[in-house]
């Protein structure tokens, strides 16, 4: 089988991402499939039947340590929480770049740090506060590479700590903690005080010296806070923390505690625990899909559960030597943690015809989630009883805890009491993102986002073409029953931004009762959506028995990752309308001139920017650091990349939003910290972005200015003057030299790379 069979010739977007994603060097399929499926025949056959998938890590990663490289087969970690103490602290910073540097993410809570204001005894004669070290944490994230993506950070703080409300404000800095995800562990203490309108307590006690700090806040307040935050910037995420400790298979288990939970939040994890993902595409148990005669295949189905358990502990044996830590080693060997959990929800229903959080939809997802767990437990006992239980089981007091008394049937329960579990955790549902877009499926038990999204291609004659593209799972629909315009699809295709969003949560409570680590998903809102609604959703959340809810709310502050149609930008004066193919603007001596004296993290910084007197476009700027070397350099090239994209026609808006996703610089954190004298940003690129946008905000309000006086006729801009770029040159990617075209084809006569091999 070749890789266009398994994908579909058309979905180049999924061939791609194997492609870049998974594939390691020049793998064929049937290559990649053995090498990911370790020798397992049946494991290669769901793979290759598209009814399962391993998590991305494995995907990627398993089989490498045959050839050298040493990475991890788990995609997160938690990390020890930070004690209360500068070794400590930033020895948890060296263990989340040693964990980076494997490829695995990482979760940290902050909760055993000091709150702002502690007293210590040396020369800062005070702390600075858990929340300060979230910049250190996350700055690591950042600088430590994992083949081309940065590591994913989960950091996270307890609802009762005195930096609470410091946690909660600090992403509405765009500019800090950028690599990070945050969450407020949220107690049921604490939430009962918000349905009773009462006080609650933050407190603390520094065991070094016994200090107490303690501060009583309006519960109701506080909930509110955290609701407009989120409202505004998406973020802090609640983890509904006593729920997390209570339903699972170790709540009776003395020596067993959550340390904190992963980057996406779908796996609570003891101090050096890991997880390790996989997870079944239920649209391809559907039997007759798209008819009346529609059926979930539940034998199919739980015999791939059986599989899959079976394969995820071979990978967990399999990776045991590639954990990054000692602790990490000894975390997965006395606990096995596995984490198998489901995508293609959405799909599942439409081919059933059912409606996503209907009652119908809701009932057949209790059956499939109990079949689940109940099939998870029972085949997790029967590898204990073919190797053992996993070192720290206790049968006795797994089989006393409400999650397993709700989720087995008397045969399941039969096979613990006898043999034990070989694994203290096995399900959970994480985000897939990567995994279902690359199978053009729905992702984990979200809804699908969007029916259909608009994409714009450009004609030959300059004028703008929107067209529809389809999700994969409605255009398959519309061509079976020949449907030419998705008005008339039925009523079953519903989408994240139309469904109510107790539905949207009902049915994540559904599956989160038959789930022991937790699920990863958000709940999509419209823009309208108040801040009010929102507490309102917390609450219905907390009380539907969910252990977590992200929400994203549809025009806030954080730019979505998807949208359904083509964002409305903002859109800044454009140099030359109508520029030809290849043409920039030509500038004359007739500009208007700003300049600005910045301060980054390496001292000074000038940036002079000219603009065009009519319509107070952007065309050129010119950096300079006053210096000479590499970063001087670096300003010099950036300057040009900026000019000549302006006189490319390329708005300013567009131009500095390139320029503000460019990171944090080190030593732009380290003077901030110490001088407080930075411009705005947190690297010399976001810094200049910043300052061109408050020239070009200037030069605006003075052409407003001049053309608003009585009697003053604003003059009519001359046409652009353009210019074709010339002695433009191909250059090899591998060495930088320019490429010739011989034998029809491209070929670099310096390093010997041809574009045809």
């Amino acid at each position: 089988m070749e890789i266009q069979e398994w994908l579909g010739a058309d979905n180049q977007l999924g061939i791609d991402i194997w492609k870049h994603k998974y594939r390691y060097q020049d793998e064929t399929f049937e290559q990649w499939l053995g090498r990911v499926s370790g020798g397992n025949g049946t494991i290669a056959g769901l793979i290759r039947e598209k009814k399962f998938l391993f998590g991305g890590r494995i995907l990627a990663n398993r089989g490498l340590e045959y050839v050298g490289r040493k990475i991890t087969l788990s995609n997160c970690y938690v990390i020890e929480p930070p004690q209360d103490e500068i070794e400590s602290i930033f020895e948890c910073a060296k263990k989340l770049a040693r964990t980076y540097s494997y490829g695995g993410g990482c979760g940290i809570d902050i909760s055993l740090l000091s709150p702002r204001g502690a007293k210590i005894n040396n020369a800062a004669k005070e702390t600075s506060g858990a929340v300060s070290f979230m910049d250190l944490y996350s700055l690591v994230t950042e600088l430590i590479g994992q083949n081309g993506r940065r590591g994913a950070l989960m950091i996270s703080i307890d609802c009762s700590h005195p930096d609470v409300e410091q946690f909660i404000d600090i992403k509405t800095d765009l500019s800090r903690v950028t690599k990070a995800n945050i969450s407020i562990r949220i107690s049921d203490a604490f939430m009962e005080a918000v349905k009773n309108n009462r006080d609650f307590l933050l407190h603390y006690t520094r065991e070094a010296t016994g200090e107490i700090i303690q501060q009583t806040v309006n519960a109701r307040e506080l909930f509110h806070h955290i609701a407009e935050t989120n409202w505004d910037y998406a973020e802090p995420g609640a983890l509904f923390w006593d729920r997390v400790k209570e339903w699972n298979l170790l709540s009776n288990t003395k020596e067993f505690s959550y340390a904190g939970v992963n980057p996406c939040a779908e796996e609570p994890l003891p101090a050096g625990g890991s997880c390790l993902l996989g997870s079944i595409n239920l649209s391809q148990f559907v039997v007759e899909p798209f008819t009346s005669m529609a059926s979930f295949d539940f034998d199919g189905f739980k015999q791939c559960v059986r599989d899959c358990v079976r394969a995820l502990n071979e990978v967990l044996d399999e990776g045991m030597p590639l954990h990054p830590l000692k602790e990490q080693q000894e975390s997965v060997r006395d606990w096995r943690q596995i984490g198998l959990g489901i995508m293609g929800l959405a799909d599942m229903l439409i081919k059933l015809g059912l409606a996503y959080g209907d009652s119908a939809s809701l009932k057949l997802c209790g059956r499939i989630g109990f079949a689940m767990a109940d099939t998870a437990i029972a085949a997790s006992a029967l590898l204990a009883k073919e190797k053992g239980p996993f070192p720290r089981c206790h049968a006795g007091e797994i089989m006393e805890t409400p999650f397993f008394q709700a989720n087995t049937s008397v045969p399941t329960r039969e096979l613990v009491k006898k043999y034990g579990l070989h694994n203290s955790q096995l399900l959970t549902i994480a985000p897939t993102g990567t995994l279902s877009t690359m199978l053009g499926i729905s992702g984990g038990i979200e809804p699908v986002f969007a029916n259909y999204y608009e994409r714009k291609t450009e004609s030959l004659h300059g004028k703008d073409v929107f067209y529809k593209v389809y999700t994969r799972i409605v255009e398959t629909y519309m061509k079976e029953h020949k449907i030419t315009d998705d008005s008339l699809l039925p009523d079953f295709f519903v989408t994240a931004m139309t469904l109510d969003y107790r539905q949207r949560i009902g049915m994540q409570s559904v599956w989160q009762e038959h789930i022991d680590a937790s699920i990863s998903s958000t709940v999509n809102v419209p823009s309208q959506f108040t801040v009010e609604e929102t507490g309102q959703l917390y609450l219905y959340a907390y009380e539907k028995g969910l252990k977590g809810i992200t929400i994203f709310r549809d025009g806030c502050k954080r730019v979505g990752i998807l949208t359904p149609e083509e964002e409305k930008k903002q859109k800044g004066a454009v140099a030359g309308e109508g520029l030809g193919r290849g043409e920039i603007i030509q500038v004359n001596d007739d500009v208007i001139g700003k300049k600005r004296k910045l301060i980054t993290g390496c001292g000074s910084l000038h940036c002079i920017a000219l603009f065009d007197p009519y319509s107070g476009a952007l065309l050129e700027a010119y950096l300079s650091k006053g210096s000479t070397g590499g970063c001087n350099n670096f300003m010099i090239g950036l300057s040009r990349m900026i000019s000549i994209s302006a006189r490319g026609g390329i708005d300013i808006h567009t131009i500095i939003d390139q320029l503000n996703s460019t990171g944090s610089c080190p030593s732009y954190t380290v003077r901030r910290a110490t001088m407080k004298d930075t411009s705005r940003g947190s690297c010399c690129p976001m810094a200049v972005g910043n300052a061109l946008l408050d020239m070009y905000n200037e030069v605006q309000d003075d052409l407003a200015q001049k053309n608003g006086v009585a009697g003053h006729t604003p003059l009519k801009p001359p046409k652009p003057q353009a210019v074709k770029i010339r002695n433009q040159k191909m250059l090899c990617p591998e060495c930088g030299e320019p490429l010739v075209f011989e034998g029809g084809c491209n070929l670099c006569k310096s390093c010997g790379w041809s574009k045809c091999l």
